[in-house]
């Protein structure tokens, strides 16, 4: 079984060279997504460091299995991968249905929606996946414990702090309220 940090320095090989749409090295979004996920255990904090793996690079499920990454991991990066021909909008519906997979797409999305990242994109590209990451965090944020949400949004994006509080759909055991 694969460690975190042997999973991060997989995951570092695996994105070597690769930059995000603003021209930063790849590796700091998926540490950035990990970090978020930290407080929920290691299984988690693997699957940040993994969550774009299969989709962004020529790693396949089987290989990460192979070389001793936990098979929940696995199960849990491949719910977060896109699929050829699925909508976004059905991407985030099936993720949904998995409770720690939600989570990673929260973190992921959370991070994708920093308004540094987003201030170095063209007004256009930003206004377009602001919009794109606004309706997904409608559909994922119902979908995931409010304080959850809070821990990761607390960390990777506290920008998304008041959006949350705004969000009637999502469920609020926990803050302020007795269980």
């Amino acid at each position: 079984m694969k460690s975190v940090s042997e999973v991060a320095v997989l995951a570092g090989r695996a994105h070597a060279g690769q930059v995000d749409k603003v021209g930063v090295p790849y590796i700091e979004h998926v540490h950035a997504v990990a970090a978020g996920l930290a407080p929920f255990g290691d299984e988690l904090v693997m699957a940040g460091l993994l969550h774009d793996i299969l989709e962004d690079t020529d790693w396949t499920a089987e290989q990460l299995l192979e070389t001793g990454v936990p098979a929940r991991v696995v199960e849990i990066v491949q719910a977060v991968t896109n699929q050829a021909g699925m909508p976004y909008e059905e991407k985030v519906r099936r993720i949904t249905a998995d409770p720690q997979a939600t989570l990673v797409k929260i973190a992921d999305n959370a991070h994708n929606s920093h308004p540094d990242r987003a201030a170095q994109l063209p007004a256009d590209k930003r206004e377009r996946l602001a919009t794109k990451y606004h309706a997904a965090r409608a559909a994922l944020w119902p979908a995931a414990d409010r304080r959850d949400i809070e821990t990761i949004v607390r960390i990777v994006n506290p920008a998304l702090l008041v959006e949350l509080e705004e969000c009637p759909g999502t469920p609020s055991v926990g803050v302020g309220e007795p269980e």
